[in-house]
């Protein structure tokens, strides 16, 4: 649905984007990760038309990036963007029309979402007189009331408790399931492993990672397994097989970190400790994205 093609951005002494290149595929929910500073921020503002590219070229379902995009896409910003004075009905509305939306269409989905997300009473309350997380969920509406084909959500679940982020983290899969694509730019990494079908990693203004979530964390597995048993044995008598990175005792168990030597497999582990003790668990350490994202960030000069 989107690519991204090369794009660089330069802000005086400071490039931002390096020759950044990605794609996001229709209906998919795209991670867009990256420490402070990494240039995510401006990647999306030039994808919502704020700023434009110095080189490079953005499409949307083939089309060269232009104005007619805008009513395709809803962007629900990091620094947020309501007038403290102004009602909520009255500003929800407002942005309602700027999308284009009759104001007939606007209050009939003003309704669903209100009542859907329980902020019925809120419609004549200042945006001061609301908590942060209240805050974000009026922006959150006022993102996909027009139903855009592209949600962009930067740090959406900030400012959340963890009863309302559950909430909007199921709008948004439920968003999706009805065909909207989605790029997701946060520091939550579990919210990437729960959410995202795809994710880039941006750092120092270049692209350093991109695939689907699954083949990454496939890619960085070690050969490391958790072991658990009953019995008696030193399992420095199998380091043929394995070494030994973490022991522990608990509650009679003894509790293993191990990891294979090359050529190794978990049956040849099994059937060297089987003869002498009880096996409880063993279970393969999968890295999580949280891992992965530290592990490249470190190793990019």
């Amino acid at each position: 649905m989107l690519s991204v093609k090369n794009i660089v951005k330069q802000y005086a002494n400071h490039r931002a984007l390096n020759d950044v290149s990605l794609e996001v595929e229709r209906g998919k929910i795209f991670g867009l990760l990256g420490p402070n500073g990494a240039g995510k921020t401006s990647l999306i503002r030039i994808i919502t038309q704020i700023t434009a590219p110095d080189s490079g070229e953005v499409t949307i379902n083939g089309q060269r990036l232009n104005v007619d995009h805008i009513s395709q896409i809803g962007y629900l910003p990091e620094e947020r963007g309501l007038y403290k004075k102004m009602e909520i009905g009255e500003q929800v509305m407002y942005l309602a029309r700027l999308k284009g939306l009759s104001s007939q269409e606007a209050t009939k989905r003003l309704k669903y979402w209100f009542e859907k997300l329980e902020m019925q009473t809120w419609w004549n309350k200042k945006v001061e007189d609301l908590s942060k997380g209240m805050q974000q969920k009026v922006q959150f509406v006022a993102t996909v009331l027009h139903k855009p084909e592209l949600i962009i959500l930067d740090e959406p679940f900030s400012g959340f408790d963890p009863v309302n982020a559950d909430i909007i983290k199921n709008e948004i899969l439920e968003l999706n399931k009805q065909g909207a694509t989605f790029i997701f730019s946060t520091h939550r990494m579990e919210s990437v492993e729960e959410l995202c079908d795809n994710i880039a990693l941006i750092h120092k203004s270049k692209k350093i990672l991109d695939g689907s979530v699954t083949d990454i964390k496939s890619t960085y597995r070690n050969n490391t397994y958790w072991l658990e048993y009953d019995g008696e044995y030193d399992p420095g008598n199998a380091t043929s097989i394995f070494d030994v990175l973490e022991l522990k005792k608990v509650l009679g168990k003894t509790i293993i970190k191990v990891q294979l030597r090359p050529q190794q497999t978990a049956n040849q582990v099994l059937m060297a400790l089987l003869p002498h003790v009880a096996i409880t668990r063993l279970d393969e350490v999968i890295p999580t994205m949280n891992d992965i994202f530290i592990d490249k960030v470190k190793n990019v000069s």
